[in-house]
């Protein structure tokens, strides 16, 4: 029966695609271009509204400089595209200014590209929904009370549109980027057309400006750095090569140019429309820039409203461009151990989910602490944009210098002047914004560098460990499994354990209760399996914890000792388990101590038959080990494995990726592992419902048949530490809890915290 939650997300997001999809959603050149390139066709919207809004501080004589202010981040664009089209066909495989940078200036610098970036691209999302929420109240002005409203209304629908898949997404999102771009250029003709004849001119034509100050050399940095925001998100196409078309840097290559021809063409035509129709500007107008221009040159009626409905539909959706490269940014920082492994995680779709949600999240929570003001929001822009750019080009400089391929020295000297000039506006918006609200940026960055550098310090720290050669696990003999059977009621998941138990010949076995009323009831139902009675210090868990404790210090290094975990349950419902929440609990703690083991042994009401014995022994147990890795803790589960006598023992592996299980393959042949290797296909990049299909190919009763699934799991010295793995084991469990005759075994392996090489002692279990 299909979920009701899985329902409803198949209804926004779409039915799952397998890996085997993933060619076919690369993107044809026509749907990349508003894939990638709806962000700075966007910024066409407020380019040059910023500029105005700083010279209008000198009054209306000031507003004269619009014009060459224009031109002069016009050409920077165009350094920067072509500058950018080099890196292009230099890294195909994507990365942008984060991989030129890590590989030509250092992993330190790597990250700072990488940090400025990210936080660009949050930033991105919550401008460009701001500036689209102030076009719809620039024609709706009674809708101003509504904008974090509707702010958070456009982002939810991007999100939701973005996660349906990158080739949809863009298809939807060609529409209102096409129309944008057909729309100002209508507006450019219709413009240029009646302004032979004379000018019309804007409703802010007579407005008086109140001058607070002169026109001086600063100020005209200030307008020039403000203009420079029709340069954000001309990385993203260096970030996202691998979403193109075959020939990939080519096709790359040709759209970034595309990009810029008509990004540069309508950035100067709006500046000088806006200069010829008399616009002026102040944070208080009513209507934008590009508004009171149509306005003007279309006298209001349909293409006032139509320029106005594309004007917000291209800015809501230039968050696109953000929801494209976050997430491919992000996944390329976690292949690097850099960010969380979440983030390399494809979702049902194919794209990278986990990113498109944080990067929601975090946009929704900048507009809403901003209140939505895109004066405010955009102070914050472009400090992240020109830290990548300089050492984007930087990098690609010493590259040629370093490789000297054919035609380095025309190559050296494009990316060299990119840096140069982006490396000085970078210093002059720094000096211009710093005290208008850059400075949050600046130190948002060294925050989430230090971030990224102690997740790759932990990564690092668990590899190290789960590879120490002096922690590789001994062989052990069948026979050093000692088990504790942990007894709440006498009933048929009692008897199945106690049966399973005898199947696999311990060493020792035994049996804890809270309740001494059931002595003489056990001694009928497993007369040789002693009961000890535990007492209730309050915390049926820590008496339990202690108990096993106390039992494991009278073991010897090579044993091993289970936990064996009874649970009969009312329903295959997940709700089920909030009524056994103490034992759950229990569960969950236990794996937080060493060398112990726990066997999950569930079993549901109707499952119990009246004519069968539940305390016999299963005739045949597959034990299957859940492979990842050909680390210790894997070594350490296998050998675990092989205490529990198994009619069959599996090594199986599901392959979520075809890079990774092409490594594990060959990393198992050379640990020459003396069990085969069974590699499991997962097209859909879901372990929980693979490793189900894949046990209930046994046909398990839970009477005759039983299939026992062992589980290695590492566990880090720090609890907060624990967030940044996959969690893999607890998928594994919720979907194998309600299958019938199955038996679920976490095998942990403790690391030790704070350290690095060496230290931490062996296992002693």
């Amino acid at each position: 029966m299909t979920n009701p939650l899985s329902a409803v997300k198949r209804i926004f997001v779409g039915r799952p695609m397998s890996s085997g999809e993933l060619e076919h959603q690369l993107l044809p050149k026509t749907i990349a271009l508003p894939v990638f390139a709806s962000d700075p066709l966007s910024s066409n919207a407020y380019a040059t509204q910023e500029i105005l809004l700083v010279l209008g501080a000198a009054g209306a004589g000031a507003l004269g400089l619009v014009t060459p202010i224009s031109i002069a981040v016009a050409c920077l664009l165009a350094v920067v595209v072509t500058s950018y089209r080099q890196t292009v066909r230099a890294y195909p495989s994507g990365g942008g200014a984060y991989r030129v940078s890590s590989e030509n200036l250092g992993k330190g610098a790597g990250l700072l590209a990488a940090s400025a970036l990210l936080l660009d691209y949050v930033l991105t999302v919550a401008v460009s929904t701001t500036a689209g929420v102030d076009a719809i109240v620039s024609a709706v002005p009674t809708l101003l009370d509504l904008k974090i409203p509707l702010a958070m209304l456009f982002i939810t629908f991007v999100t939701v549109m973005n996660l349906r898949g990158v080739k949809e997404s863009g298809t939807f999102f060609a529409i209102p980027t096409y129309g944008f771009v057909l729309t100002i250029y209508l507006l450019l003709i219709v413009g240029f057309v009646r302004c032979i004849g004379g000018c019309p001119q804007a409703e802010s034509a007579t407005h008086h400006l109140e001058t607070i100050g002169t026109v001086s050399f600063f100020l005209i940095l200030r307008a020039f750095a403000a203009g420079t925001t029709a340069l954000t998100g001309v990385e993203a196409i260096a970030d996202g090569v691998q979403a193109f078309r075959y020939p990939q840097s080519r096709n790359a290559a040709t759209t970034l140019g595309v990009m810029g021809a008509l990004t540069i063409t309508m950035f100067l035509g709006i500046s000088l429309l806006a200069r010829w129709t008399g616009v002026r500007f102040e944070e208080e107008a009513a209507r934008t820039v590009v508004a009171q221009i149509g306005h003007a040159v279309f006298g209001g009626g349909f293409l006032f409203y139509l320029l106005q409905i594309m004007t917000a539909a291209i800015l809501i959706l230039a968050a696109n461009t953000a929801y494209q490269d976050f997430p491919r940014l992000s996944s390329i920082l976690a292949n690097d151990k850099f960010m969380p492994r979440q983030f390399r995680s494809r979702g049902d779709r194919l794209v990278f989910s986990n990113g498109v949600l944080i990067l929601a999240t975090l946009a929704a929570i900048l507009i809403w602490v901003f209140d939505a003001n895109l004066n405010r929001l955009i102070q914050l822009y472009l400090i992240g944009v020109f830290i990548s750019f300089t050492l984007s080009q930087s990098g690609m400089f010493l590259r040629w210098r370093r490789l000297r391929t054919q035609g380095w020295q025309r190559g050296a000297l494009i990316n060299g002047i990119g840096a140069v000039v982006t490396g000085t506006v970078f210093w002059v918006i720094v000096g211009t914004k710093f005290t208008h609200g850059a400075w949050i940026i600046a130190v948002a960055i060294p925050i989430l560098m230090f971030f990224m550098h102690s997740v790759h310090k932990h990564y690092t720290d668990v590899e190290s460990q789960l590879l120490l050669e002096e922690r590789r696990p001994t062989d052990r003999r069948p026979g050093n499994q000692h088990v504790v059977i942990l007894v709440q009621d006498l009933d048929a998941a009692v008897a199945r354990a106690v049966g399973y138990v005898r199947s696999i010949r311990p060493a020792s076995v035994t049996a804890i209760a809270f309740d001494s009323s059931k002595s003489a009831a056990w001694r009928r139902f497993a007369p040789e399996i002693p009961l000890t009675f535990i007492k209730d210090k309050g915390s049926h868990t820590e008496g339990i914890r202690e108990h096993l404790r106390a039992r494991r210090e009278e073991l010897t290094a090579d044993d091993f000792l289970t936990l064996v975990v009874p649970e009969l349950m009312r329903s295959r419902r997940l709700f089920v388990l909030l009524q056994s929440f103490r034992l759950q609990r229990l569960k969950a703690k236990l794996l937080f101590e060493r060398d112990i083991q726990v066997m999950d042994l569930p079993m549901t009401r109707d499952e119990i038959d009246p004519n069968v014995d539940e305390s016999v022994e299963p005739a045949r147990n597959y034990v299957l080990v859940l492979v990842a890795r050909t680390d210790n803790a894997m070594l350490h589960a296998l050998e675990y494995a092989q205490t529990l006598r198994g009619t069959d023992l599996r090594c199986i592996s599901f392959g979520l990726d075809p890079e990774e299980t092409e490594k594990l393959g060959d990393m198992w042949l050379q640990e020459r592992i003396p069990h085969v290797l069974e590699l499991e296909a997962s097209p859909f990049r879901d372990i929980g419902t693979s490793i189900t299909n894949f046990v209930r190919s046994f046909r398990p009763d839970g009477v005759d048949r039983v299939v026992t699934v062992i589980l290695p799991e590492f566990i880090v010295g720090s609890p907060r530490h624990q967030l940044l793995h996959n969690q893999t084991a607890l998928v594994v469990k919720r979907h194998l809890l309600f299958e019938k005759g199955v038996v679920t075994v976490s095998v942990p392996y403790h690391l030790e915290r704070g350290k690095e090489r060496g230290g931490p002692k062996a296992p002693s279990s």
